[in-house]
Protein backbone atom coordinates (compact mmCIF):
# COMPACT_ATOMS: atom_id res chain seq x y z
CA UNK A 1 0.00 0.00 0.00
CA UNK A 2 1.42 3.42 -1.08
CA UNK A 3 1.20 6.59 0.69
CA UNK A 4 -1.62 7.48 -1.42
CA UNK A 5 -3.93 4.99 -0.58
CA UNK A 6 -4.68 6.19 2.88
CA UNK A 7 -7.95 7.78 3.71
CA UNK A 8 -7.28 11.60 3.48
CA UNK A 9 -8.97 12.16 6.83
CA UNK A 10 -6.28 10.65 8.65
CA UNK A 11 -3.56 13.27 8.45
CA UNK A 12 -0.96 11.52 11.18
CA UNK A 13 -1.10 7.93 9.19
CA UNK A 14 -0.37 9.69 5.92
CA UNK A 15 2.19 11.44 7.05
CA UNK A 16 3.65 8.05 8.70
CA UNK A 17 3.69 6.46 5.47
CA UNK A 18 5.42 8.93 3.86
CA UNK A 19 8.43 9.07 6.43
CA UNK A 20 8.49 5.26 5.80
CA UNK A 21 8.64 5.42 2.12
CA UNK A 22 11.51 7.36 2.32
CA UNK A 23 13.37 5.68 5.15
CA UNK A 24 12.94 2.35 3.01
CA UNK A 25 14.03 4.30 -0.41
CA UNK A 26 17.19 5.61 1.39
CA UNK A 27 18.14 2.06 2.13
CA UNK A 28 17.42 0.82 -1.10
CA UNK A 29 19.62 3.37 -2.86
CA UNK A 30 22.60 1.71 -1.36
CA UNK A 31 20.97 -1.81 -2.58
CA UNK A 32 23.66 -3.99 -4.93
CA UNK A 33 26.26 -1.44 -4.38
CA UNK A 34 29.55 -2.61 -2.86
CA UNK A 35 30.92 -1.45 0.60
CA UNK A 36 33.55 0.77 -1.57
CA UNK A 37 30.62 2.08 -4.24
CA UNK A 38 28.94 3.44 -1.19
CA UNK A 39 31.94 5.01 -0.06
CA UNK A 40 32.59 6.94 -3.16
CA UNK A 41 32.76 10.64 -3.03
CA UNK A 42 31.52 12.17 -6.11
CA UNK A 43 30.83 15.67 -4.86
CA UNK A 44 33.24 18.05 -3.29
CA UNK A 45 31.84 17.19 -0.07
CA UNK A 46 32.03 14.67 2.14
CA UNK A 47 28.70 13.19 1.13
CA UNK A 48 28.62 9.66 -0.01
CA UNK A 49 25.77 7.45 -0.19
CA UNK A 50 26.75 5.57 2.89
CA UNK A 51 27.24 8.91 4.43
CA UNK A 52 24.03 9.90 3.77
CA UNK A 53 22.37 7.12 5.04
CA UNK A 54 24.41 7.82 8.06
CA UNK A 55 23.19 11.07 8.80
CA UNK A 56 19.33 10.50 8.07
CA UNK A 57 20.23 8.03 10.73
CA UNK A 58 21.70 10.48 12.94
CA UNK A 59 19.19 13.43 12.15
CA UNK A 60 16.03 10.78 12.86
CA UNK A 61 17.91 10.47 16.45
CA UNK A 62 18.23 13.98 16.68
CA UNK A 63 14.80 14.67 16.14
CA UNK A 64 12.74 11.79 18.15
CA UNK A 65 15.03 10.98 20.81
CA UNK A 66 16.62 14.46 21.55
CA UNK A 67 13.62 16.75 20.52
CA UNK A 68 10.43 14.48 21.73
CA UNK A 69 12.62 12.03 24.05
CA UNK A 70 14.84 15.02 26.03
CA UNK A 71 17.76 12.96 26.03
CA UNK A 72 20.67 15.10 24.85
CA UNK A 73 22.96 14.73 21.97
CA UNK A 74 25.83 14.28 24.05
CA UNK A 75 23.54 11.79 26.74
CA UNK A 76 22.73 9.65 23.00
CA UNK A 77 26.96 9.67 22.16
CA UNK A 78 25.58 11.87 19.21
CA UNK A 79 28.00 13.93 17.04
CA UNK A 80 27.23 17.76 17.73
CA UNK A 81 26.41 18.70 14.22
CA UNK A 82 25.07 17.98 10.91
CA UNK A 83 28.70 17.66 9.04
CA UNK A 84 30.00 15.38 11.32
CA UNK A 85 26.89 12.83 10.88
CA UNK A 86 27.86 11.98 7.70
CA UNK A 87 31.90 11.37 8.23
CA UNK A 88 32.61 7.52 8.23
CA UNK A 89 34.50 5.59 10.48
CA UNK A 90 36.76 2.51 8.95
CA UNK A 91 34.35 0.31 10.17
CA UNK A 92 31.38 1.78 8.96
CA UNK A 93 29.73 -0.81 6.39
CA UNK A 94 25.92 -1.01 4.41
CA UNK A 95 25.22 -3.51 7.22
CA UNK A 96 26.21 -2.08 10.26
CA UNK A 97 24.53 2.16 9.08
CA UNK A 98 21.52 -0.26 8.04
CA UNK A 99 20.80 -1.55 10.92
CA UNK A 100 21.69 1.42 12.91
CA UNK A 101 19.00 3.25 10.51
CA UNK A 102 16.79 0.37 11.36
CA UNK A 103 17.54 0.62 15.49
CA UNK A 104 16.97 4.81 15.23
CA UNK A 105 13.52 4.00 12.74
CA UNK A 106 12.62 1.67 15.58
CA UNK A 107 13.25 3.83 18.63
CA UNK A 108 11.35 7.18 16.61
CA UNK A 109 8.47 4.94 16.47
CA UNK A 110 8.24 4.06 19.58
CA UNK A 111 9.22 7.62 20.80
CA UNK A 112 6.27 8.95 19.47
CA UNK A 113 3.80 6.02 20.19
CA UNK A 114 0.81 7.70 21.56
CA UNK A 115 1.84 11.14 21.14
CA UNK A 116 -1.03 13.18 19.49
CA UNK A 117 0.17 15.81 16.54
CA UNK A 118 -0.83 18.64 18.61
CA UNK A 119 2.08 17.95 21.50
CA UNK A 120 4.50 19.66 22.31
CA UNK A 121 8.11 18.83 22.83
CA UNK A 122 10.81 20.72 24.87
CA UNK A 123 14.27 18.94 23.74
CA UNK A 124 15.43 20.89 21.04
CA UNK A 125 18.04 23.14 21.78
CA UNK A 126 16.13 25.36 19.67
CA UNK A 127 13.05 25.67 21.33
CA UNK A 128 9.63 23.56 21.78
CA UNK A 129 8.00 22.49 18.65
CA UNK A 130 4.79 19.99 17.75
CA UNK A 131 5.07 16.71 17.00
CA UNK A 132 3.83 17.81 13.91
CA UNK A 133 6.31 20.46 12.97
CA UNK A 134 8.72 17.71 13.64
CA UNK A 135 7.17 15.02 11.54
CA UNK A 136 7.09 17.49 8.67
CA UNK A 137 11.04 18.34 9.46
CA UNK A 138 12.34 14.66 9.37
CA UNK A 139 10.19 14.28 6.00
CA UNK A 140 11.70 17.41 4.17
CA UNK A 141 15.45 15.98 5.17
CA UNK A 142 14.67 12.42 3.96
CA UNK A 143 13.22 13.80 1.14
CA UNK A 144 16.08 16.35 0.33
CA UNK A 145 18.77 13.52 1.14
CA UNK A 146 16.69 10.28 -1.10
CA UNK A 147 16.98 13.10 -4.00
CA UNK A 148 20.47 13.39 -3.38
CA UNK A 149 21.12 9.63 -2.78
CA UNK A 150 18.96 9.12 -6.09
CA UNK A 151 21.80 11.16 -7.98
CA UNK A 152 24.75 9.31 -6.46
CA UNK A 153 23.44 6.31 -7.02
CA UNK A 154 22.95 7.10 -10.77
CA UNK A 155 26.69 8.59 -10.81
CA UNK A 156 28.27 5.45 -9.61
CA UNK A 157 26.07 3.07 -11.32
CA UNK A 158 27.24 5.31 -14.62
CA UNK A 159 31.37 5.45 -13.50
Amino acid sequence: MGSFDVPLEDGRTQLEAFVEEHRAAIEAALDGLSEDQVRRRLVPSATTLLGLLKHVTWMQRVWFEECVGGTSRRELGLVGNPDESFRLADDDTVASVTAAHREACATARAAVAGLPLDAVVTGHRTGPRTLHWVYLQVLRELAQHCGHADILREQVLAG
